[in-house]
């Protein structure tokens, strides 16, 4: 367990944040997508491999962003720095309102899937009890919610450890592995190049403990130390995982399926096996929505000190909690979860998240320009970050053409952030170009009132500026 005081946070419990957030749903469920056009086993582990080289090149650059902008916030934060505000915002835009509020009704959905067969409650209300609980225990201290995490989180390692060996390690009859030598035409195909990109989603979550570097002790020291040594976890993890299912199960029961925990574990245990399996990836889910409810509101309260118009989620519980901020975020993904969309919502967020990863990114170049890094300093610079950036530049391409209605929500969402941006200007304009800091007028009511009364004449200033 991590060493902790009531304001910071040890390097495991950062690492612990970072392999929640990465180990989620598509771990257990894109198998059964890859294996429909790629057979060989080689072709398989080969692109974990590479999704684990991709999120271990960008986990060195937001070492080297997080350990020099010292300042909760991750992408919001580092590019609003190195690049522009305008960016920056947008970047926090698009985290508050569906970022990470998507991925935790999507895992809430996923628990209650698996769970909602054995308690017999209909998955909408048990998903909607899952957030609303996990975010009352993020809403008192750090060593609740470090508890908390640590607990789920080593659990789940624990877990998918003690299954990979057993499934490695005991007899298996008729399997998918397939050693032979059509690899090399496998990695050649379009076929491959589309399941790479899934398998970079599933990898998703490197990034998260960037998002509280404040509240890390010593980030210089521990900031690396979490998001790499987490990113390495995990690839070394989910390479022994995908062994696992090919190894105990045949192709045709594993093509085209979506629950590939519970079809493995029925065949080496019987239907009580996948019972047992389906009870258990509900649990592991637990500490996936964790980590997205503890490290997405603190993008939100970063930008409640920044910009007037959030300054209502910008409050602090007395143990520095950004409460307004998780209930902000816990209310969003209940609304998606009534409403259906947060898959559709998944999809065009992810689009414009991986273009502001590039852009922060970029930042390093800035760093290293200014010669203004004073943290950690990446290896292998700048190949580590031109690699990232190519690979990256080819996903969002891939993603235009294969996605174009969800790219164009995308575009749709940043445009929708931009008329937020304008109408935080308008304000702070009426403000007399103060800005309001929540960190220092907590107390006051007499901003908050002139604040507020400045709102209800925004529209009017609007309209008239267009």
């Amino acid at each position: 367990m991590a060493a902790y005081n009531n304001k910071k946070i040890g390097w495991a419990t950062a690492a612990a944040i970072v392999v929640a957030n990465m180990i989620g749903t598509g771990v257990f469920t894109t198998l059964g997508f890859q294996l429909v056009e790629i057979q060989n086993t080689w072709s398989i582990l080969l692109l974990w491999i590479l999704g684990g080289v991709i999120a271990l090149l960008g986990a060195y650059s937001y070492a080297e962003l997080g350990t020099h902008l010292r300042r909760s916030g991750g992408e919001y934060h580092f590019i609003s720095k190195t690049i522009h505000p305008f960016l920056g915002y947008l970047s926090g835009w698009v985290s508050l309102t569906v970022g990470f509020a998507a991925p935790v009704a999507l895992a809430s959905m996923g628990m209650a899937a698996y769970l909602g067969k054995f308690v017999s409650i209909p998955a909408v209300p048990l998903a909607i009890f899952a957030v609303i609980l996990i975010s009352l225990v993020h809403s008192f201290d750090i060593k609740k919610s470090s508890g908390f995490q640590d607990v789920f989180t080593v659990v789940k390692i624990v877990v998918i450890a003690a299954f990979v060996g057993v499934a490695l390690f005991s007899g298996s009859g008729d399997n998918a592995v397939d050693t032979s030598g059509t690899w090399m035409q496998e990695v050649s195909t379009p076929a491959f190049a589309v399941a790479l990109v899934y398998v970079t989603y599933a990898f998703t979550g490197w990034n998260s403990a960037a998002y509280i570097v404040e509240e890390i002790k010593h980030p210089r020291i521990n900031l690396p130390k979490a998001l790499i040594g987490g990113t390495l976890l995990v690839t070394f993890l989910y390479i022994l995982l995908q062994l696992a299912f090919l190894k105990q199960a045949p192709l045709q029961a594993l093509q085209g399926k979506v629950e590939i925990g519970q079809i493995v574990a029925e065949h080496m245990f019987g239907w009580l096996g996948g019972k047992w399996m389906s009870i258990t990836i509900a649990l592991l889910l637990v500490s996936s929505i964790s980590a997205m409810v503890w490290v997405g509101p603190r993008i939100t309260r970063a930008m409640a000190d920044d910009y007037p118009l959030w300054h209502f989620v910008g409050r602090d519980n007395r143990n520095g909690i950004p409460v307004r901020a998780i209930w902000l975020q816990s209310a969003i993904s209940i609304f998606l979860i009534v409403s259906g969309s947060f898959q559709q919502v998944l999809l065009f967020s992810g689009f414009v998240l991986q273009l502001f990863s590039m852009l922060a990114v970029i930042g390093v170049f800035v760093l290293r320009y200014k010669k203004a890094t004073t943290g950690f300093k990446s290896p292998w610079y700048p190949w580590i970050q031109v690699a990232y950036l190519a690979i990256s530049a080819w996903i969002v391409m891939y993603m235009v053409v294969d996605q174009p209605m969800e790219s164009l929500w995308g575009m749709l969402l940043l445009g929708i952030g931009a008329v937020t941006f304008l109408i935080d200007k308008l304000l702070l304009r009426r403000n007399n170009g103060v800005k309001w800091n929540t960190k220092q007028n907590s107390s006051s009511t007499t901003g908050s009132s002139s604040l507020d009364k400045s709102k209800l004449s925004i529209a009017k200033d609007l309209i008239q500026q267009l």
